[in-house]
């Protein structure tokens, strides 16, 4: 009787780790892994999401956020970085980054912290009227611009050594009531008409327009592709020294300080989109987004 019993153990304990071994083999191993920069986003930030895959998941990766799709591209083999932006029209709190690769999908929690904005009042009149469908039109398109291509290396280099006389992200009253949807989109350099403009970062010329073309609002205009989702406008420009399709590395001088559009004086207005959105740009001049 004991020795059945020893048997029947025996078998009992084979059986078992059989079963653990068909478990372990049936349970799929991670197809890739995610890290996010920074740990800590604040509105206003560019959310960097890199994707280690182990070479399984065929299809490039994808991050979506609040039913926004946002591509990942190649950093190296089975290595790749989507870029989600944020702004100061969103909503602080909880956010849910749904990371995508083949039929593999992960959810990433963070905590998108708030940031106080400064806010101004103005007085105007007139200004509001100013802006051609024409101009609206072509800066759209231009934001829109995704080319699979990465021209940027490094942090991005000011524009202009003016003097920030306008953050990004104020939040402005015009004739006493609120702007709900408005933010400043950029960053204002104060400077003499006919100062120097360079380039924050290599990139292609995507879209010049001018004034005697109905750039009535904007002033003259540069655009640059800078790659991947990544695009820089400047604004109110005095001369244009680049034309669209020409190809500029960082530091190259592109233009002029101007007081062209719907100023008040000269300076440079400089936006940075990501995706369409326009993000602080502040944390690409100090520190590098691969």
């Amino acid at each position: 009787m004991r020795r059945r019993l020893g048997i029947s153990s025996i078998l009992l304990s084979v059986c078992l780790a059989i079963a653990t071994l068909l478990t372990v083999l049936s349970t799929p191993a991670h197809a890739f892994q995610v890290q996010v920069q920074p740990t800590n986003p604040q509105l206003g930030d560019t959310i960097t999401v890199l994707i280690q895959t182990d070479g399984t998941t065929g299809d490039s990766p994808s991050v979506t956020l609040n039913q926004t799709t946002y591509p990942a591209f190649s950093l190296s083999p089975n290595r790749y970085r989507a870029l989600v932006p944020t702004t100061p029209l969103d909503r602080a709190g909880g956010i849910n980054l749904q990371v995508n690769a083949g039929s593999h999908s992960e959810t990433v929690a963070l905590q998108l912290r708030d940031r106080s904005f400064p806010t101004q009042s103005l007085w105007i009149s007139g200004v509001g009227s100013l802006g051609t469908d024409y101009e609206f039109d072509r800066v759209d398109e231009f934001k829109q611009i995704v080319t699979p291509e990465r021209h940027w290396n490094g942090a991005f280099l000011r524009p202009s050594p003016g003097e920030i006389t306008t953050v990004y992200g104020v939040r402005r009253y015009y004739n006493g009531e609120f702007a709900e949807d408005y933010f400043h989109r950029g960053v204002d350099y104060a400077a003499p008409t006919g100062d120097p403009i360079v380039a924050p970062a290599a990139g292609r010329v995507a879209l010049v327009g001018r004034v005697e073309n109905g750039f009535e609002l904007h002033g003259n205009t540069i655009g640059i592709d800078h790659g991947q989702g990544v695009t820089s406008i400047f604004l109110h420009l005095s001369r244009i020294d680049v034309q669209e399709g020409d190809f500029v590395q960082a530091g190259q001088r592109i233009g002029a300080v101007g007081a062209t559009g719907g100023v008040t004086g000269a300076h440079l207005h400089w936006g940075l989109y990501v995706h369409g959105q326009c993000v602080d740009p502040v944390p690409w001049r100090y520190g590098a987004i691969e």
